[in-house]
């Protein structure tokens, strides 16, 4: 027999029927799976940068559609948090002030990110054909193997917990 207590526990703090919190899952989910389809369809058909009339234009429009979809992402994400059931626990200045420090180290690595690779670096350039001339190898890719997903989920935790 399964102990399932823990699972009750949690569930009482999450509320799953929440339209808010469905919202949230469905983009969460939906954001990687979008970009990594469409990224490997133009690399198989060259579609976009056929349409777009180049790979250039074409990785910046998606870049555009991906920042776009991250925002939706964002609002979906804060309106949930704002539904759900609070932790008791939570409600507090170093919660609030925890969280603080996780979103500042995680947008840290996230913009660092960015800057080290560039626009087209960021948004699945290199399946378009557009390659960065070497690896990076600098902060923050000293530190971790990939930042920019850590970050984000820093900066999620963080909002979380703030």
């Amino acid at each position: 027999q399964v102990d399932v207590t823990a699972m009750v526990r949690l569930f009482g703090y999450v509320d799953v029927t929440d339209a808010g919190f469905l919202a949230a899952v469905l983009s969460i989910a939906f954001n990687p799976l979008f970009w990594n389809v469409v990224a490997r369809w133009e690399h198989k058909t060259r579609a976009l940068s056929r349409v777009f009339g180049s790979p250039h234009a074409a990785c910046y429009c998606l870049g555009a559609v991906i920042l776009m979809l991250n925002c939706v992402r964002s609002h979906c994400f804060t309106e949930a948090m704002k539904s759900q059931p609070k932790l008791e626990g939570l409600d507090s200045h170093w919660a609030y002030y925890s969280g603080l420090a996780i979103l500042a180290v995680g947008t840290l690595f996230v913009i660092s990110s960015f800057l080290a690779l560039g626009f087209t670096g960021t948004f699945l350039g290199d399946y378009f054909g557009i390659l960065m001339e070497a690896k990076v190898t600098h902060f923050p890719f000293s530190v971790l193997d990939n930042p920019m997903y850590w970050g984000s989920t820093a900066v999620y935790l963080g909002w979380s917990l703030m």
